[in-house]
């Protein structure tokens, strides 16, 4: 994978966890929900392993 790639899924990443959602990030990013969900699922899959646990009301580190 490109560096630039990986940057991407980090900036994702992080913003997610500040936000605690998907939604505070994407609204940061200037992109949808599922576009920070997909970037953080391509993160998760290089590290080989989950960085969040999922609910309906959010994430959680």
């Amino acid at each position: 994978m490109r560096a630039l790639n990986r940057l991407k899924w980090l900036h994702a990443f992080e913003a997610a966890a500040r936000y605690g959602s998907f939604a505070g990030a994407a609204k940061e990013l200037g992109v949808t929900p599922a576009a920070v969900g997909q970037l953080v699922k391509s993160l998760e899959n290089w590290v080989g392993h989950p960085l969040f646990l999922r609910s309906r009301s959010g994430n959680e580190r």
